[in-house]
């Protein structure tokens, strides 16, 4: 049996992002038999729901909020817990890495970091916490085992920077496809007064570094309709964007969606799916999008083109986008070909597992 500890995520059952989604979906029905999985998760974030087991997996709780500022604590304290009885410390991010020299010292366990989307090039972070944040993958890489990138332009990066070798590991998408009874899936578009292919749709993080502004803009000079879903109460950034957009008759901005039928909905019956991502590697939103084989614009950046193998749409300015969603002859069955290929959650958990074993 190996055991695994995983540190550095909310905890599940997932309700936050992509590292969430993640450890959803290697335990469970993916976990092969000789590998028992230790999840770390935040008491003060499942205050209400805190769980002993989930899927198999063992959970165990850190008194901490586990993003923003409190982060690198909760990461630090995860890791000193996961200190004995582990064959395997799966750290997912860089946040709490500037602990990795002493964690090195004082553990026999394999350490295996997966260092995310380069975190300090994002340009939420003031300038102290983007330096915190290169040390700690600097430290990461380093002191690890083994270094994770979720995509080929990460993996690129870690050998230009660091002159190391990384496992190169993705996300998996196929959680995002259901099984909707056809009535209630039309009664969703009726109550959002939506037809099949008729609209684009992006659901993100509003936040400056996903083009949020990029979007809006191009769209507030077409007729086309754009649904855009995300959490527009976040930040001044988000709330001077509503304000400003709100009053087009062709853009419906829409809060979070968590109710799982009408965002399956939303998305799968869109004409067109823009991802303005520009930071990070393998976006899990992305390779969701691509499950439901529609047309995809997305960003112009390099993990962008690796993910989606150059064969999405590709945009890099308001115009750029305006031209792409005039345009008649968009296809997505080739996304839908990538992702059954390479975005299956089985395959992530097999590729994962094979490096416990080592």
């Amino acid at each position: 049996m190996i055991n695994v500890a995983i540190v550095g995520t909310q905890g599940v059952p997932a309700k936050y992002g992509g590292f969430e989604s993640l450890v959803e979906n290697i335990i469970g029905d993916n976990c092969p038999p000789d590998v028992r999985y230790t999840v770390f998760c935040s008491s003060a974030d499942f205050s209400s729901t805190t769980l002993e087991e989930y899927k198999g997996a063992r959970l165990k709780y850190v008194n901490l909020h586990a993003n923003g500022i409190y982060s690198v604590a909760y990461d630090i304290v995860s890791m000193c817990r996961a200190l004995r009885g582990y064959d395997v410390i799966l750290v997912l991010g860089v946040s709490g890495c500037m602990f990795m020299p002493i964690l090195r010292r004082l553990t026999k366990a394999r350490i295996i970091v997966n260092i995310d989307g380069l975190e300090h090039r994002r340009e939420k972070w003031g300038r102290a916490a983007r330096w915190m944040l290169r040390h700690s993958e600097a430290m990461a890489v380093k002191y690890a085992d083994v270094i994770v990138a979720d995509n080929k332009g990460i993996q690129d990066y870690v050998e230009e920077t660091y002159g190391k070798k990384s496992a190169l590991i993705a996300y998996g998408g196929d959680h995002s496809e259901r099984n909707i009874d056809p009535a209630r899936m039309e009664a969703i578009l009726s109550e959002y007064k939506l037809s099949r292919g008729a609209y684009a749709i992006t659901v993100c993080r509003i936040e400056p570094e996903n083009n949020c502004h990029i979007i809006l803009e191009a769209f507030s000079q077409t007729d086309f309709s754009l649904v855009f879903v995300g959490n527009w109460d976040h930040s001044d950034f988000s709330r001077s964007l509503r304000e400003k957009y709100s009053s087009f008759g062709n853009i419906r901005l829409l809060d979070a969606v968590y109710d799982l039928d009408i965002l399956y909905t939303l998305r799968s019956n869109a004409g067109l799916y823009i991802h303005g991502h520009s930071a990070g590697g393998t976006n899990p939103s992305l390779v969701e999008a691509m499950h439901f084989g529609i047309p995809i614009a997305t960003w112009n950046v390099v993990y962008n083109r690796e993910t989606t193998e150059n064969k999405a749409y590709y945009f890099s300015s308001p115009e750029e986008l305006i031209e792409l969603a005039a345009r008649k002859d968009l296809h997505g069955e080739s996304m839908k070909e990538i992702a059954n290929r390479r975005y299956l959650w089985h395959l992530i958990s097999e590729q994962y597992v094979n490096l416990f074993r080592q």
